[in-house]
């Protein structure tokens, strides 16, 4: 089973939806974007998958990965 991304989008008149990658709705809807990021970013690191921001552009605006990384960053000491 393919790790599933989640999404947090929207906006202040309509609330911060926040949906996993493929889903048809939204898991939940929060009143501000910090408090959808939070259960996001809860639902991410359960998941080990990675949790991507949009801004309301729909732009991605922040990505933080969970998981376990092919490209992480190398440790040059």
């Amino acid at each position: 089973m393919a790790k599933k991304d989640v999404w947090v989008t929207g906006n202040r008149s309509d609330g911060y939806k926040v949906r996993s990658e493929g889903a048809g709705r939204a898991a939940s809807v929060h009143p501000t974007q910090r408090e959808a990021i939070d259960a996001a970013r809860d639902k991410a690191q359960a998941r080990k998958s990675e949790l991507i921001v949009q801004d309301q552009h729909g732009r991605i605006r922040q990505k933080d990965s969970f998981g376990n990384d092919p490209r992480a960053p190398k440790d040059k000491r």
